[in-house]
């Protein structure tokens, strides 16, 4: 394969998932790290992509989202994961709500080619679905968070309030006795429409957020259907949930992919 077909090839796939790992890509194009490593360089160059310490993300046709490029490598492998296990519960043919999360990110990029009505009130998770023919794309309005990339305020929260949903899957800042937090009032406030929207909620979270607090409570455990986290929840937690009346999904992480890939070495920046 010549270098600008394997590039082109490369490009569709993190164009389609909208993150890769640089493992995925090494597998799926079948040629080494280093090829992949200097193909990335120029893609990167002609600024089609980002790379993070998890990988790279897809940057041409979606803005660069701070925040979001910051949280999205963190606790990689049991985010990857938690999706696993969430993208199993959702059935062919659900209108999915998803919110803009960086787990509800990695559950997204499995829910790509199949049949379901997305609806979601972010930009990066909307562009993963934006040229799938079997997948029906709502995108909510708003004011737009420059650093999340996420849809939210009034406008969004109105049309969330003429919506019904078989399935929201919404992640957390913090999760405590009380319940669910967010770092962000009005992010909050649109979450809660979210959960109104909803048959059934799904949270997904890292055990790294339960037993915290943020900013501000979005609802109550009580409101949650299912909580998926990964093998690290503790028995206490276990026992809440279950006391709360929620299921609790538990996905192991397997040892080899506990940390992410190993970094790009040039320019001394991740990948």
């Amino acid at each position: 394969m010549q270098n600008h077909e394997r590039r082109s090839q490369l490009l569709d796939l993190i164009r389609i998932r909208g993150f890769a790992a640089l493992e995925e890509l090494v597998r799926e194009l079948g040629v080494s790290e280093s090829t992949v490593r200097r193909d990335l360089d120029a893609l990167e160059e002609q600024g089609s992509a980002k790379r993070t310490h998890g990988g790279v993300l897809y940057s041409g046709g979606m803005p660069r989202l701070a925040e979001f490029d910051e949280r999205q490598p963190a606790n990689w492998a049991a985010k990857r994961a938690i999706a696993a296990k969430a993208a199993e519960i959702i059935g062919d043919g659900e209108t999915v709500l998803l919110d803009g999360g960086t787990t509800t990110y990695e559950v997204a990029r499995l829910l790509v080619g199949r049949s379901l009505q997305v609806v979601t009130n972010s930009l990066p998770v909307a562009n993963l679905f934006a040229s799938e023919a079997r997948t029906d794309l709502v995108l909510l309005g708003g004011y737009v968070s420059p650093r999340t990339g996420v849809c939210l305020g009034p406008y969004a929260n109105e049309l969330l309030g003429r919506l019904h949903v078989t399935t929201t899957v919404l992640s957390a800042a913090g999760i405590s006795a009380e319940g669910l937090f967010n770092a962000h009032l009005l992010l909050a406030e649109t979450e809660q429409a979210m959960l109104k929207a909803a048959g059934r909620v799904i949270v997904v979270a890292d055990s790294s957020k339960f037993g915290r607090k943020s900013l501000t409570l979005v609802s109550g455990l009580s409101s949650i259907n299912v909580f998926v986290s990964d093998d690290g929840l503790s028995p206490a937690w276990r026992d809440a949930i279950a006391k709360a009346g929620a299921e609790l999904v538990i996905a192991t992480v397997p040892d080899a992919d506990a940390t992410p890939p190993a970094s790009f070495p040039r320019r001394n920046r991740p990948a």
